[in-house]
């Protein structure tokens, strides 16, 4: 893959920055990564980059929005932190959780975290939801008067029981 801002050398710096809801990808070579700034985190914007024109396309330039709040703490405002795309303390997080909100939808698909879970944590939850329907079919099964499905699902209950 060819730097995208010379166009010679292979890149190898690979940056991929969120705005508003899009996706953009920079692929660098490490002269024009240095040149830029990227290995200086506080001379660096890739949102700059992104806004920059090149000879193909002409530079969409987005238009930040007038009420720019800023952090009361550290006093970041708003356009610094779509420019920056950091925060400058804690209690940003508090000052730009509607716009944290919308990028972290956005990247996540989803406002809640689901991670993964241990292997035996897992299985454990299997285990108990194959049980609690197991009951719910005993209990079906006891009302429909099927005894001898009823008496098949309480043996199953128990081994599995005995198992856990």
């Amino acid at each position: 893959m060819r730097c995208e801002k010379c166009q010679n050398q292979q890149a190898t710096v690979f940056l991929t920055q969120i705005l508003n809801g899009k996706m953009h990808k920079v692929d660098l070579c490490e002269s024009c990564a240095k040149a830029m700034g990227v290995t200086n985190s506080a001379g660096f914007s890739l949102t700059d980059l992104l806004l920059k024109p090149t000879e193909n396309e002409p530079a969409e330039v987005e238009s930040f929005s007038q009420d720019n709040a800023s952090c009361p703490q550290c006093g970041m405002s708003e356009n610094d932190f779509k420019k920056n795309g950091r925060l400058g303390c804690g209690r940003c997080y508090e000052t730009f959780s509607d716009l944290l909100g919308e990028v972290m939808k956005d990247m996540h698909k989803n406002m809640q975290h689901r991670g993964k879970i241990p292997a035996r944590m897992a299985r454990n939850e299997l285990d108990d939801q194959r049980l609690r329907d197991l009951k719910k079919n005993l209990q079906a099964a006891v009302d429909s008067e099927q005894f001898e499905e009823a008496a098949w699902l309480r043996d199953k209950i128990r081994l599995l029981e005995s198992n856990v």
